[in-house]
């Protein structure tokens, strides 16, 4: 029974099984993207949370609109009101405002602080550089930290590059070398721009990340992926001509597929991306493990 279970889970899991996760915009989207690190929770909770007060609000001033121009309209009422104010409608509109801030303040300012409050000791360090119209990484630690640019990834490159589905590499976000990093490790964010550049800026919407990248100065952010796939953002800030050809891309693995891409791409970066590439297109975990069950 279990083994017959087992061989039925596999088959569904091959039937279904796709390129893997990768979150990005979508035709007329209105959501957030799905939160994949803690601080992009709190961002979506905050979201539906100042839903609770913006609609009512909104309903209320729409109401007194209508009130006002059909009761105090000229022709119903050709000598108007000469009342200079009132003072319980002082009160209300001043409490009111007052109160409904202190509740929208206090968990802004707690999301706030825990997005600059950097962990201590980061599981991995990770610097970016942002130069006219690429980004630079370079992987802190170790006697030979690895480093490579990210450009996008252009039409004509991606047979030689293996990316020719649009649903996992999409056009104007795909690039030819992504950024790596484990799953549920703490990564620890270095962001600048070239000392002779402009700002830029970092920003990975899945992760709730958006951070300046100023020349000549270093700013500090982290975030602590909790789902495997890829994940695209762009650079956020007016960079000159090329900056819609600016994109971001982040590829989040397994610890173990981590350790043996890192160790691989010291020596042949491409080499292994395209084996991370390969892993990514096998079937889930769960496929392995039923399968192992049922030897």
């Amino acid at each position: 029974m279990n083994r017959a279970f087992a061989v039925m889970t596999a088959l569904i899991c091959l039937l279904f099984a796709s390129a893997g996760f990768a979150d990005q915009p979508t035709p007329w989207q209105v959501d957030l993207q799905t939160p994949v690190t803690p601080i992009m929770h709190e961002i979506k909770w905050f979201n539906y949370y100042t839903l609770w007060f913006i609609v009512p609000i909104t309903i209320l001033v729409l109401i007194l609109l209508v009130v006002v121009a059909m009761k105090f309209r000229a022709s119903k009422n050709p000598v108007p009101s000469r009342t200079s104010h009132n003072t319980m409608i002082e009160i209300v509109w001043t409490v009111g405002p007052v109160l409904i801030l202190f509740f929208i303040a206090i968990p802004s300012f707690n999301m706030l602080n825990a997005q600059l409050t950097i962990p201590t000791n980061p599981d991995l360090t990770i610097k970016a550089t942002a130069t006219q119209w690429l980004w630079s990484y370079e992987y802190e630690g170790g006697e030979n930290p690895l480093s490579f640019d990210s450009y996008i990834l252009k039409d004509e490159d991606r047979a030689a590059a293996g990316k020719e589905d649009l649903g996992a590499y999409p056009r104007l976000l795909a690039v030819d070398n992504e950024l790596v990093v484990p799953v549920n490790k703490t990564v620890r964010l270095l962001v600048t721009a070239a000392p002779t550049d402009v700002i830029h800026a970092f920003a990975m919407p899945a992760f709730g990340l958006k951070i300046d990248a100023v020349p000549g100065r270093l700013n500090e952010t982290w975030f602590k992926a909790e789902k495997e796939g890829m994940y695209y953002g762009q650079c956020s800030e007016l960079c000159g001509k090329d900056h819609a050809y600016m994109p971001i891309a982040i590829r989040v693995v397994s610890e173990e597929q981590y350790d043996t891409w890192a160790t691989s791409a010291q020596g042949d970066l491409s080499g292994a991306n395209r084996a991370l590439m390969a892993l990514a297109a096998q079937p889930a975990d769960a496929v392995r493990v039923a399968a192992t069950e049922s030897k």
